[in-house]
């Protein structure tokens, strides 16, 4: 237990809830500021993609002793389904029994702020802060950005309010502070396939569903009640595009020709595409993440990334475990944590927003090419022979806790010995022989 401190946290999403209960087993007095309304009680849909949670955000759950309540409303994936044009291919993600675990924004996000109330938590709903006075943690709260604001004072602020924070625009006021943001020309759309009558899934609810077409791609993860949240990833102009899918007749013929097999299955397509927004897709980078020991940023509001490793929640999951080790191991002293929990997330936070923005190219496009899945077949063959000598990029990410930075440079030596391998004579049909093997044992340098 610290000295408790009176500490606001401004965003009541998974983050700025998960930390809240963190505060509060710490001794604190926790404020959760919002300035939406509160989630459980509106609908929430339209512009969602469902969270795979792994490793590091299962971590951060457990160590607080709510993983389990959260593990009741996931349903686990263990592989990818690879919807072709004309086949369907699985490729499992790890060893025997590992999975990654679909879980709806919505019902998680729900979810956590009730386990933040039960832990002592005071969530202030419809509150708009405007801004923070740095030096002594104050609140600038109105209805109007240009209107009349309350003061609240805390000893401390957290910044979880997202990619597009105004505790961080504050901080990006003071002088030595680096900022960049950097949009996709693509953004997303939110389309649903329902259950069955009798509640079962159409497609099978174990995988992670694919349909990789280069520049644009459709994914669907599956929910309790039988429905999938489907996600099209679109260009926002040119042939294949938002822009070029006027109206219902257009939309149609489109997923007709790119998309057959999912004609059936999403009956509402045409209707909830055009009533649906497309959003964009912003990589955040930042820093310093902290002032003194009075503010600091976490999750999306000091390194937004894109979603296409999965990998956002349980980034930001693993900024607060991070957190609490540096709390743990200093006690007291809020500079010295600060200082320690940037220093430590800063490289590996810069290494996932990399491994995310490469990772749609691999989603997209590499999914549906031969050598690629060659590649991955015999790098589970020799990870599965060798597993002290080779664990996969994609694991290491997932199914581990090891810093994201040592992932992205052992990814990238991995990489250039598997380049060397394919170019063997003969390798399609020499894949799974021990002179592979032993070339890989070679270029390891073992």
């Amino acid at each position: 237990m610290q000295t408790s401190l009176k500490i606001a946290v401004v965003g009541s999403g998974l983050v700025g809830s998960l930390l809240a209960i963190y505060l509060k087993k710490a001794g604190h007095t926790v404020h959760v500021y919002d300035r939406s309304p509160d989630i459980r009680k509106i609908n929430f849909s339209g512009r969602s993609i469902n969270l795979a949670m792994s490793n590091r955000g299962w971590k951060a759950l457990d160590a607080v002793g709510v993983g389990d309540s959260v593990r009741e409303i996931a349903i686990p994936m263990d592989k990818r389904a690879i919807h072709l044009v004309d086949k369907l291919n699985f490729q499992n993600y790890g060893q025997e029994g590992e999975s990654i675990y679909s879980i709806s924004r919505g019902t998680l996000n729900r979810k956590m702020i009730d386990l933040a109330e039960e832990a002592g938590a005071e969530f202030l709903f419809d509150q708009k802060i405007w801004d923070v006075t740095l030096s002594d943690a104050t609140l600038h709260i109105g209805e109007t950005e240009r209107g009349e604001w309350e003061e609240k004072k805390y000893d401390m602020v957290f910044g979880a309010d997202g990619a597009f924070s105004r505790i961080r625009h504050r901080m990006q006021r003071q002088s030595m502070f680096n900022y960049s943001q950097e949009f996709l020309n693509m953004g997303y759309k939110e389309l649903n396939i329902p259950a069955n009558a009798d509640g079962s899934h159409k497609l099978d609810k174990n995988s992670f569903h694919i349909w990789p077409r280069g520049e644009y791609m459709l994914i669907a993860l599956p929910n309790l009640d039988g429905s999938f949240t489907c996600t099209l990833f679109m260009p926002f102009e040119g042939e294949n595009s938002f822009d070029s899918l006027k109206d219902r007749k257009m939309v149609e013929d489109f997923f007709e020709k790119n998309f057959p097999d999912s004609i059936e299955i999403i009956p509402k397509l045409a209707e909830d595409f055009l009533k649906n927004p497309t959003s964009t897709l912003v990589t955040m980078k930042c820093f310093p993440w902290t002032y003194e020991n009075k503010i600091a940023l976490i999750g999306d509001a000091c390194h937004a990334i894109v979603p296409f490793y999965g990998q956002g929640m349980n980034a930001g999951f693993e900024d607060i475990t991070v957190l609490n080790e540096m709390i743990e191991k200093y006690g007291n002293d809020w500079k010295t944590i600060f200082s320690e929990y940037q220093i430590s997330r800063k490289p590996n936070a810069d290494a996932i927003a990399e491994l995310s923005y490469r990772n749609f190219m691999e989603m997209s496009t590499k999914t549906a090419d031969e050598k690629f899945l060659l590649q991955k077949k015999i790098e589970k063959l020799f990870s599965d022979k060798h597993p002290d000598k080779w664990i996969p990029l994609y694991s290491r990410v997932t199914f581990s806790d090891r810093p994201y930075a040592e992932a992205l440079a052992i990814g990238d030596f991995q990489n250039g010995i598997m380049e060397e391998v394919l170019r063997m004579e003969n390798i399609e049909n020499i894949w799974n022989t021990p002179e592979v093997e032993n070339k890989i044992l070679e270029l390891l340098n073992i």
